[in-house]
C-alpha cells in the first residue's frame, strides 16, 4: 500500500528570501559584478592619452631641440628651460652656407607625387583584375606581388646600382620615380584588391547592361566608391617615397638629392649639429603632415573600409 506525501507548501516570506538568497550569491559567486560604464570609460580614456603622450614625446621633444641653439641641444641632460632660437632654422635654409634646400624638397615632392600616380594607374586595373574579375590562381598572384617585398632593398642595391651607372640612370629623378613605382606598386595592389572587393556587383552589373565599357567602369562606377581606399592607398606611398632614404642616398647625387639625403647633410663628425638636424627633420616632415591632415576623412574611412559588414 503506497503513501502519498503531500508537497510542502512555501510562505511567500520564504519565497522571497530564497531568492534574493540567490541573487546574491549569483552575483558573488558566478554572475557578473556590477562596474560603473563611467569609470572604465575614464580609465580607458586616461590611458589613451597617457600612450598617446608616451608615443609623441620624442617628436615633441625634436620639435623643442630644434629651437634651441647647438650648445644647449647638446648639453647632457638636456636643458628644457634654455633660450630659443631660430637660428638652426636659419641654417636649414642656407643662412650662412648659401645651400638652399628648395631643389631637394622639390625633387622629393616629384618623385613622390609621380611615383604615386604611377602606382594607382597600375594598381587599380591589377586590383580589378584580382577582385571583382578575378583571374585564375589569383591567390598565387597576390603571393607573388608580396614575395617581391620579402627581399631586403641592401641585397639589391648593388645591381640597381650597376644597372643605373651602365645605362647613364645615375642620378635621374625619373630612375627614381621608377623604383619608388616598384616598391609601391606590391602594397597598393594588395591594399586596393581588399578595397574593390567591397563594390557591389549589382552596381557592375547593371553598367554593363547598359553598355559602358571597362574604362567607363573604372572611372565613373569604381572609382568614386573606391575613394576612401584609393585615397588612403595613395597617402601611403606618397608617405613611402618621401621618407625614402637607401635608394635616394645611393642612386641620387647633386642633381637629383632628395630631401632626407639633403637631411644627412647635417650629420657631421666635426662640430655641434643636433639643432640643425632636428630643424631639418621638423621642415621635411610638414608635407607629409599637411598630406594627412587634408586626407584625414579619407584616410580613416579607407582603412576602415570593410571592416564593418
Amino acid at each position: 500500500m503506497s503513501t502519498l506525501t503531500a508537497p510542502r507548501s512555501t510562505s511567500p516570506a520564504s519565497t522571497a528570501a530564497n531568492s534574493r538568497t540567490s541573487r546574491r550569491s549569483f552575483g558573488r559567486f558566478g554572475g557578473k559584478s556590477r562596474m560603473d560604464p563611467t569609470r572604465n570609460n575614464t580609465a580607458a580614456g586616461i590611458a589613451a592619452w597617457l600612450l598617446a603622450l608616451l608615443f609623441a614625446t620624442p617628436v615633441l621633444w625634436m620639435i623643442l631641440t630644434s629651437f634651441h641653439s647647438e650648445t644647449d641641444a647638446a648639453t647632457n641632460p638636456p636643458s628644457i628651460a634654455a633660450n630659443l632660437t631660430l637660428d638652426a632654422y636659419k641654417e636649414f635654409f642656407g643662412a650662412s652656407s648659401g645651400v638652399s634646400p628648395w631643389p631637394p624638397m622639390i625633387n622629393s615632392a616629384t618623385a613622390s607625387i609621380l611615383s604615386t600616380v604611377l602606382v594607382l594607374a597600375l594598381a587599380i586595373p591589377a586590383a580589378y583584375a584580382l577582385s571583382i574579375r578575378p583571374v585564375k590562381k589569383w591567390t598565387d598572384v597576390m603571393f607573388f606581388f608580396l614575395s617581391t617585398k620579402m627581399m631586403p632593398v641592401v641585397a639589391a642595391i648593388l645591381p640597381l646600382y650597376l644597372f643605373a651607372r651602365t645605362v647613364g640612370a645615375l642620378d635621374n629623378i625619373w630612375f627614381l620615380i621608377l623604383m619608388y613605382t616598384s616598391m609601391n606598386l606590391p602594397i597598393a595592389v594588395w591594399m586596393m584588391r581588399s578595397f574593390l572587393a567591397e563594390v557591389p556587383e549589382e552596381m557592375l552589373e547593371a553598367a554593363q547592361i547598359d553598355g559602358a565599357n571597362l574604362l567607363l567602369i573604372l572611372r565613373k562606377i569604381i572609382a568614386p566608391v573606391a575613394m576612401p581606399g584609393i585615397a588612403a592607398t595613395a597617402l601611403i606611398c606618397f608617405i613611402f617615397s618621401w621618407n625614402e632614404l637607401l635608394l635616394a642616398r645611393v642612386l641620387t647625387g647633386v642633381v637629383a638629392g632628395t630631401a632626407p639625403v639633403f637631411l644627412t647633410g647635417f650629420v657631421s663628425g666635426q662640430g655641434l649639429f643636433l639643432a640643425k638636424v632636428c630643424a631639418a627633420a621638423v621642415v621635411i616632415s610638414l608635407p607629409v603632415l599637411f598630406a594627412g591632415f587634408a586626407a584625414q576623412d579619407k584616410l580613416v574611412q579607407g582603412l576602415s573600409l570593410g571592416a564593418v559588414k
